[in-house]
């Protein structure tokens, strides 16, 4: 048997190992993705094959917090995947697991087992000079952990469930982008963002006379409020809008699809709101488009405090201010130089190529 990745859901933690799966087969290697049925065709088309993992429950939050509903939601999935994953491995043994960091089960199957194992990282990295995200996760996954391992006869706390260390770590940011980026070992690969063949996706403005601005939440959160607020301070046709979102009425010259090929929609972009999901924030920097971040999440606030730091847009909290800071960030030539040298930084930081390079290295010979 050869390489098993393991990522249970989530677009921007399954998408950016897609193109590592095609590099990894293209040279060669038998891949297998453990997955939800969601990404079944998406990791055949990438040359792997799909490993059935029961798939995320939608996450529908009814209080007004959703953070305080989320990782109790989480670690029930991961919970329901981890003994069905060491069935499976135990009976398919693979020589090498590579696995979502945030995937907990993969983690423990490879120390059960004794597998040769590569985390892969699709948001910014933790050390002891910087934390992925600053969030009391014990006051939400101690008594779920704390019975979890007694049951399984594994260590498992509830950092654990987000972040634990590995023996080697992909993350798909460029260093440069990475908080305290200088302090990490060489047991951390930052390869920067992965496109593969969504890369050569091709979509098209309805009108060339106009800039674009592209908007999304992501695929998981979601805001009618915000979605209204966009429609309105965007109405006046100086913009033309792609909009990403479900339930809400386009108009001339606001174009509404439940999804759009986000790199494609990149190119022609001007300038980008986004909730901050890492993923869309390094599609945004590969392409060197200003964004204007809304984060939804602890983890999406860092992202966006960091964007602000670097000079490659701004973080916008009251839906009021999005149209003047989308005006203010397409027309900043300081940003502009910022995104220029970003986007120099991911060219250099090996991409998909070099992450197949330092699986291979983990890999047992065969695999």
């Amino acid at each position: 048997m050869g390489i098993l990745f393991v990522t249970l859901a989530g677009h921007g933690h399954v998408t950016p190992t897609l193109a590592v799966v095609e590099e990894l087969v293209g040279r060669g290697a038998d891949v297998e993705y453990a997955t939800g049925a969601e990404h079944a065709e998406a990791v055949r088309s990438a040359g792997a094959r799909w490993v059935e993992l029961p798939a995320l429950p939608e996450f529908r939050p009814v209080t007004a917090n959703p953070v305080d509903e989320w990782f109790p939601h989480y670690f029930a999935a991961m919970s329901v995947a981890y003994p069905i994953l060491l069935d499976r491995c135990r009976t398919a043994r693979p020589e090498l697991i590579c696995y979502d960091a945030t995937n907990w089960p993969a983690r423990l199957v490879a120390r059960k087992l004794g597998v040769p194992a590569v985390r892969t990282v699709p948001h910014i990295a933790s050390n002891e000079h910087h934390r992925v995200m600053d969030v009391d996760l014990d006051r939400y996954l101690t008594g779920h952990t704390s019975r979890f391992a007694a049951e399984h006869g594994v260590e498992l706390d509830p950092w654990s469930t987000v972040d634990a260390p590995e023996a080697c770590s992909i993350v798909f940011v460029p260093r440069e982008f990475q908080p305290c980026g200088e302090t990490f070992d060489e047991s951390f690969h930052f390869v920067g963002p992965v496109l593969g063949r969504r890369a050569d996706e091709r979509w098209a403005p309805r009108r060339d006379d106009r800039p674009l601005l592209y908007v999304s939440l992501g695929s998981i959160m979601s805001d009618p409020a915000f979605y209204r607020a966009c429609a309105d301070q965007f109405s006046d046709g100086v913009w033309q809008v792609a909009m990403s979102a479900r339930g809400v009425a386009g108009t001339h010259d606001v174009e509404v699809r439940p999804w759009f090929p986000q790199p494609a929609v990149l190119r022609h972009a001007k300038a980008f709101i986004s909730h901050g999901g890492m993923n869309s924030t390094m599609e945004a920097l590969h392409g060197a488009v200003p964004l204007v971040v809304v984060p939804q999440t602890p983890e999406q606030e860092q992202n966006a405090d960091r964007v602000a730091e670097l000079g490659l847009g701004e973080r916008v909290d009251d839906h009021a201010d999005l149209r003047a800071a989308v005006d203010r960030v397409a027309a900043d030539g300081t940003i502009r130089r910022n995104l220029d040298r970003m986007r120099a930084a991911i060219a250099s930081s090996g991409g998909a190529a070099r992450a197949a390079d330092v699986v291979l290295s983990r890999a047992p010979r065969g695999a």
